[in-house]
């Protein structure tokens, strides 16, 4: 008898592990990516009409926002809004970078898409996943603030995420 309590008890353990290791992660923020506290590395780019870049150029000191997105993410169709929003309220304040991944994407599509769809001022490319890698992206929809000292102060991935709390800690 008390080997199979021990027993269930180990098996119901095992189970329990097993389902919080295999349960979907929320998006939200801090999934993922750079730490929180560091400076930001450099990657090249290239300018929507072909030119190449430094990603530290571009962005600049801080205080930044920084998205790496796709046309076709269904989480970015979902946080642009959100973006729209942010931009709007700290245009001039705060400097907003979004760099399109090359997965399935051409320069030729992006440069149409942000013309469509009036996104950020500043776009690039990303077009050998350089600045992905060097930001450690863990998925599109993924957003890094930067603070006026240069240091992240926030990243997260998902088209829910509160961008404005986000670039309040960087102001």
């Amino acid at each position: 008898m008390r080997i199979r309590t021990l027993n269930r008890i180990v098996c119901i353990a095992a189970l329990v592990a097993i389902s919080s290791a295999v349960r979907p992660i929320a998006a939200s923020a801090q999934d993922g990516g750079i730490a929180l506290g560091t400076v930001p590395p450099s990657a090249p780019v290239r300018s929507l009409d072909g030119k190449p870049l430094q990603l530290s150029a571009v962005v600049g000191p801080g205080p930044a926002l920084v998205e790496f997105w796709a046309t076709w993410c269904p989480n970015c169709k979902e946080l642009e809004p959100a973006m729209a929003a942010a931009h709007a309220k700290y245009a001039g304040r705060v400097k907003f970078v979004t760099v399109a991944v090359a997965i399935n994407e051409s320069i030729e599509r992006v440069r149409k898409h942000a013309a469509a769809h009036n996104m950020a001022p500043t776009v690039v490319y990303d077009a050998d996943g350089s600045a992905a890698s060097a930001y450690d992206a863990p998925a599109t929809s993924y957003v890094v603030v930067i603070d006026r000292a240069g240091k992240v102060v926030y990243t997260g991935v998902g088209g829910t995420q509160d961008l404005d709390a986000a670039i309040r800690k960087a102001l």
